[in-house]
This record gives structure tokens, sequence and C-alpha cells, in this order.
């Protein structure tokens, strides 16, 4: 098939070519630095698919080009999909895919990174000794083992997760819609007002949808212990950004570690070291000595992105053959 990626990234790429290659180069890929969105949808003219990522906007306007441009599949390069209008995708007959489950282990071992990193001050240790400054006054952390961390979404990640914690001899709380059997062992499953209230540290692994939208927020860190500890690898509207802010200034948060941010599309996966941060949200996280931010690579490792190449490849594959895709999140329905 004739595929246009965009927002292609150098290990994107690579896998993409590599498995791509090794099936006999099928499909015909060419990629584009340039993110998705209804002004450059134009440019799928005459290609079959587009692949895009999660800050990317595939919303009706740029569905609608696709469509009179004859593609007739989207894949998203990640599990979630908030980011694309599967209502218009339905309705213009777009085929639409992502990956399920790619490597739940990159996600949770980066979860726990982050979580000893703030629990431990390492981020503003590594700071200080490039520096030549090796006081240790301000770095005092805490252990796991004395803690109750809270796990919010309990799917192949969350479980995952929990699995991981379970070693550091840590109480874990979880909170899930549809309770799992395979980590009843490992913790109790609560619901979410007694997850917020009993947990030092809370760790999200849910998708963003509307009853997760800003689940962090004044109200519900009101209910939470002081000082807790907020991890967020998993979509950044998961909190509302100005009220951790608050949270932060008057010490109800005691760290915050994020990978994800609500207004990351405008800022994440590029180099943006010599440019003034025109985000003051963003850049007043900055500021705080308990936050520590990364740029959404929670996922990025060898094994996940090798498997979220070969599924996409899989899926264009079976589309091409079929003119369906057994896995598709929405297949197309109109003639």
């Amino acid at each position: 098939m004739r595929t246009l990626v965009f927002s292609s990234r150098r290990y994107f790429k690579n896998a993409l070519n590599k498995i791509n290659a090794a099936n006999g180069a099928r499909h015909q890929l060419q990629y584009l630095d340039a993110g998705f969105d209804s002004s450059t949808a134009p440019l799928c003219e005459g290609f079959d698919a587009a692949l895009v990522f999660v800050n990317d906007k595939v919303d009706r306007t740029a569905l609608e080009t696709l469509a009179k441009g004859g593609t007739r599949m989207v894949s998203t390069l990640s599990t979630g999909t908030n980011h694309i209008d599967l209502n218009a995708a339905k309705d213009l007959g777009i085929t639409v895919t992502a990956v399920p489950k790619y490597s739940p282990n990159a996600i949770s071992e980066f979860t726990v990174g982050m979580l000893l990193s703030v629990a431990r001050n390492i981020h503003r240790a590594h700071h200080r000794t490039r520096e030549g400054n090796f006081n240790l006054d301000g770095l005092e952390g805490f252990e796991l083992r004395e803690k109750t961390i809270g796990v919010y979404g309990a799917g192949s990640i969350g479980r995952t997760v929990i699995r991981n914690l379970s070693g550091f001899g840590c109480k874990i709380l979880a909170y899930d819609p549809y309770p799992s059997n395979e980590v009843a062992n490992l913790c109790t499953f609560v619901e979410p007002k007694t997850l917020f209230k009993e947990s030092d540290v809370l760790t999200f692994h849910t998708p963003l949808i509307d009853s997760t939208r800003h689940l962090v927020n004044d109200e519900t860190l009101a209910t939470m212990k002081r000082g807790v500890v907020i991890v967020n690898t998993s979509r950044g509207g998961i909190i509302d950004t100005p009220a951790a802010l608050r949270g932060l200034k008057s010490g109800q948060i005691g760290s915050l570690a994020i990978d994800v941010y609500e207004g990351e599309g405008a800022l994440f996966f590029e180099d943006r070291s010599c440019q003034i941060i025109p985000d003051d949200t963003f850049a007043r996280l900055l500021t705080y000595p308990n936050v520590l931010v990364t740029g959404h690579q929670a996922f990025l490792t060898e094994t996940a992105i090798n498997t979220i190449a070969s599924t996409t490849l899989g899926y264009l594959s079976e589309f091409e053959t079929t003119g369906k895709c057994s896995k598709a999140l929405l297949p197309a329905i109109k003639n």
C-alpha cells in the first residue's frame, strides 16, 4: 500500500523500514516530519493509508480531505485514539487502527523510574553533582516499602506496574472499573475516593475519556493526603495543570512526575532548547524543584518501537489483501 507517515521520527522510520524490508518491501512508505492536521491532510491525496501519532489532529475536516483524496485507512502508532474523531471516520467509511498493546513493561519501568527519582531526589542530585555541588541537604527521600501506592487503572500497563511495585514491599491499592484477578493477590481493589484518600503515591494508567479528563483537579486534590506524590505516564489531560500548580504551591502535592502534559502537542517531540517556551503554565511547572517532567518517552524502547511498527505494517498488509482489518477500531462501513 502507498502509505504516508506523518510526524515521522528516526526511531519509527528505522523500525518501519527494517520490518517492511524483511517482508519484501511490500508497502511504499513515504515520510514527512510535519504533523497531521487539516492543513497537511491534502498531502495524502493518492495514498491508500496515513500513519499518524499521538499529537496529530485527526479531526472531521482532515478526515473529509482524506476521504476525498482516496485515503481509506488511518493507523495511529499509539494505543490512545483521543486525537482521532472516530465518529467522523465512521461517517466517512475510513478504517481506523491503533496498537492495543506494544510493551506494558516499557511504560511500567519508566513509571517506577520516575517514582524512584522523585522519591530519592535523583534528578535534583544529578544536576547538583554536574555543577560540583555535593551537599546533601534537601535531598532526603522516602522508602517505597513505607508507603501506600495507589494505581488508577489496572489494564495491561497498570497490572504490570502493580507487579513491578510489589517487589518493593509497599502496600498497593488499585482502582479499575473491571478489576482483574491477575493481580488480586498483589493489591487491594478500592473505589476512587478510597484510592485518593489513602494513597501516599498515586500513579495513573487510564485512557483519556470524558470521565477521566482532569481527574486530578482542585476537588480531588483536596481529598488526597497532604504531600501526595503524583505520577502520570498515561495522558496529559488526566491532570488539570493549573490545579496541580496550586497544589504544588500549597504543599498539597509533595512531588509531581509527568511524562505527558495536556498542552504537549505544541511542545513535545521537537528540539526547543534555543526557544522561549510560549506556554506559561508549562514554563512555571519547570521552576518547581519537586517536579520531574519528561517529553512523552515512556514508550520509547527498542522492543516497543519494533512491536508498534510490526503491528502497524501487519494492519496495512491485511487491509491491502482483504479490504478490511480484523483488529480495526473502526471498520469502514460506507460503500
